[in-house]
């Protein structure tokens, strides 16, 4: 559900997506660090600490199903300006 809408508000903000990957928490906990962005629920955000102090964009979204709250998420970083 949460790459579908991923996926919708990328494009909808004009990213050129190039590889989209989705996996289980603990999967993504140790394969973060392979990847520019990493989007996961509010409540799983901590544990993505140290790929953020490895530069790793992380975005935490409460409704993972809302391209609208991921898009305006995205619009808070500064992904505009590393991707577009």
């Amino acid at each position: 559900m949460m790459k579908k809408s991923v996926e919708k508000a990328l494009k909808e903000l004009g990213f050129n997506i190039t590889n989209i990957h989705h996996c289980a928490i603990s999967e993504g906990k140790s394969t973060a660090g392979q990847y520019d962005v990493v989007f996961c629920p509010m409540n799983f955000l901590n544990m993505f600490d140290d790929a953020k102090k490895k530069g790793i964009t992380v975005v935490g979204v409460k409704n993972v199903m809302s391209a609208k709250e991921i898009s305006e998420r995205v619009q808070e970083t500064e992904l505009a300006a590393k991707f577009k």
